[in-house]
């Protein structure tokens, strides 16, 4: 259900069944944040109740901001346990996935949901530590958003908002049926450069020339906007010349060291292009990924999780409820949707690919008790 300042505690109150887990996707501006969260863990004591900041909150087919989107989930079969890992800095990116996949690990362990700040977190160190210690699980999930700012953004954890912290929903046992995808629709374009100078995921040099350079030479007036038009300019990256490309999208610039910081790692030796967005293939990107989940699970899912980036939206404006309306046309009436505009998107790109971190998709998860 979508919250508005002025009605949430009367829609919470049509909650007629015994929530187990609450999943809220908020707007950094929505006003009574601590008191929902308040008033939730007062009456669902037991209920484990995560959620994260937003650049966008996706309820059924409507993007809203300034709102909540709040769903009550309710497990019959299948058994959770939420934990949670508190971070310094990027720096422990790495290390806190492997905390958090140690407190998760489990020999019924079906799947991961993962929430984490979208700032201080290097999201592909993050994804590299879970799958060091849980090579074979399915995981899934986001970084929390600021709108298009930037500047803080914040998790929820239980009866408390914080940030720099990872927050990890651990499913166990067979009952549980997962299906995820991960898709993008943004054509490249330029030639391929090769990273020449890097440290993580910040990037000082392509082709042995100043990276923030050659970046703004392509962006033209779009360059005095950075770093918020980055979004509409990620790069395709391949590790090497046998890998899937994945996406990494700009968090910021530093004009004296001409360098630039992505959400995920850039690795020396890789290749990267420029890209830029078509809509229409974004919204078949949202289609397709919508498709490869709803398969994955034998078209009959409960819940579907919709993680999209906050530079999808800033592309499609006006037209961003259509990649959510494709969505509920191919997994049908039935499923309950939620989900939010992020800064970031774990999950494989189908089925039997390993978990990665993404920028500029539309990244589902489909979840079903049997």
């Amino acid at each position: 259900m979508s919250l508005s300042s002025g009605d949430w505690k009367d829609k919470i109150s049509t909650i007629s069944f015994d929530a187990n887990i609450f999943l809220l996707f908020v707007s950094p501006e929505f006003e009574n944040k601590e008191s929902v969260v308040s008033f939730l863990h007062t009456k669902y004591p037991q209920a484990s109740i995560v959620g994260c900041s937003t650049a966008g909150e996706i309820s059924d087919v409507t993007v809203k901001d300034q709102s909540m989107s709040l769903t009550a989930i309710q497990l019959e079969k299948v058994d959770h346990k939420k934990e949670s890992v508190v971070i310094q800095d990027m720096k422990c990116s790495y290390k806190a996935g492997q905390q958090l996949a140690e407190k998760l690990q489990g020999d019924d362990l079906k799947h991961i949901l993962v929430l984490s700040d979208g700032l201080n977190v290097n999201g592909a160190d993050l994804v590299s530590g879970l799958k060091s210690v849980l090579p074979n699980i399915s995981i899934t999930g986001g970084l929390a958003a600021d709108g298009a700012n930037f500047e803080k953004t914040f998790v929820i954890n239980d009866n408390t908002i914080v940030d720099k912290t990872i927050i990890g929903i651990g499913f166990y046992g067979d009952h549980l049926k997962v299906g995820c995808s991960s898709k993008g629709g943004w054509d490249s374009f330029g030639i391929e450069r090769s990273v020449t100078k890097s440290h993580k995921n910040v990037l000082f040099e392509l082709d042995g020339q100043p990276a923030l350079k050659i970046y703004k030479s392509f962006l033209g007036e779009e360059a005095k906007n950075l770093p918020s038009s980055g979004l509409l300019f990620p790069l395709s990256m391949r590790v090497d010349e046998d890998s899937i490309p994945v996406v990494r999208t700009i968090l910021a610039v530093n004009e004296e060291e001409q360098s630039l910081t992505f959400a995920g790692n850039i690795p020396q030796g890789s290749y990267v292009r420029l890209m830029k967005a078509n809509i229409d293939r974004l919204i078949n990107g949202a289609e397709d990924s919508a498709k490869l989940a709803n398969d994955n699970i034998n078209n009959n899912s409960e819940l579907a999780i919709l993680i999209s980036c906050v530079g999808r939206r800033l592309v499609l404006k006006q037209l961003v409820e259509e990649e959510v309306e494709v969505v509920r046309d191919v997994i049908g009436d039935k499923p309950s949707i939620t989900g939010f505009y992020s800064y970031g998107e774990i999950a494989p790109f189908g089925e039997f690919s390993p978990c990665e971190l993404h920028n500029q998709t539309m990244t589902i998860t489909t979840l079903s008790e049997c």
